[in-house]
């Protein structure tokens, strides 16, 4: 599966804030009334899209290396159980999106999640972030 796929079936996004200076944000002003783009985001996507596409090697490589998950890893109450009842603790490591489900007790999370580490982003209630915060890496 692609980048580009896994991309599409997460459906959700993380809003970033940039700062360009006057005359690229002119440029992509004109590009975009030109119609070469339908806004500012659809130029700043592409132009990311095609950054990643140019170091695509070294992602699978680094990926691979690192042993991350790619995509999206999403971790239930009964995920955690499971592994509190098999007396483990999870190494999480993530490209793209990890998510902790809202009815995870932060108690439960402390006792199951050894390590976090995670490249994108972390969707996780404001308490059991909190309980992981020595343990995101």
């Amino acid at each position: 599966m692609s980048v580009h796929e896994i991309r599409s079936k997460l459906g959700d996004t993380e809003k970033i804030t940039i700062n360009l200076g006057f005359i690229d944000l002119g440029q992509i002003d004109l590009l975009v009334q030109e119609g070469f783009y339908s806004n500012r985001t659809d130029f700043i996507r592409t132009a990311i899209r095609n950054q990643l596409a140019t170091h695509v090697d070294v992602v699978k490589q680094t990926v691979a290396r690192k042993t991350l998950v790619l995509g999206l890893q999403h971790f239930s109450r009964q995920d955690l159980e499971a592994a509190q009842a098999a007396g483990q603790k999870l190494h999480i490591q993530v490209l793209g999106l990890a998510r902790i489900a809202d009815d995870v007790s932060p108690e439960l999370a402390r006792a199951t999640i050894d390590s976090l580490f995670v490249l994108g982003a972390l969707q996780a209630n404001p308490a059991v972030k909190a309980a992981l915060a020595d343990r995101i890496q």
